[in-house]
């Protein structure tokens, strides 16, 4: 399966920071068997939309990372929202939800998750802990909510 990892900084962009976030969800998503590829963009709404467009045509999944906070440059959830053909809120509240019992400031994390055909998009947040722990939380439905997302018949909906 194939999935694909979105780094949205403005100092990776411009070479300025190493992008940890991005080389832990690659670290997470090689570990479950996924071949990913690897995108930075800069905190611009437009690109970042373009973005995940273009990333969501060959890749089941799209996780972004950064950009889903309160500082003004941070626009993720605007660039994704709008191209999400169907929102998955139960995702970004269970990562939330998660994330509140380890920090208040959990609260100021704006993510989304959604569809965009049979591609799952998530935003996590911009630090490696931040990342792992949203992953953490998304993994243990990951494969069945892919397998239900391209419409595979014989995936068993399992109620919860």
């Amino acid at each position: 399966m194939r999935a694909a990892v979105l780094t949205v900084s403005d100092g990776v962009h411009h070479g300025t920071r190493e992008d940890r976030s991005g080389d832990t969800l690659t670290e997470l998503l090689t570990a479950e068997g996924f071949e990913v590829e690897r995108r930075v963009v800069p905190d611009d709404t437009d690109v970042i939309s373009a973005a995940i467009v273009d990333l969501s045509n060959s890749n089941s999944l799209v996780l972004t990372t950064g950009g889903t906070g309160f500082t003004p440059r941070d626009v993720t959830p605007e660039a994704t929202r709008p191209i999400l053909e169907r929102e998955a809120p139960g995702i970004a509240e269970a990562i939330r939800a998660d994330a509140r019992t380890r920090t208040p400031h959990a609260l100021l994390s704006r993510g989304v998750a959604g569809l965009r055909g049979a591609t799952l998009v998530v935003n996590l947040p911009g630090s490696p802990g931040g990342c792992r722990d949203g992953f953490a939380v998304l993994q243990p439905a990951l494969l069945h909510g892919l397998e239900l997302a391209e419409g595979d018949q014989s995936s068993r909906h399992r109620q919860t």
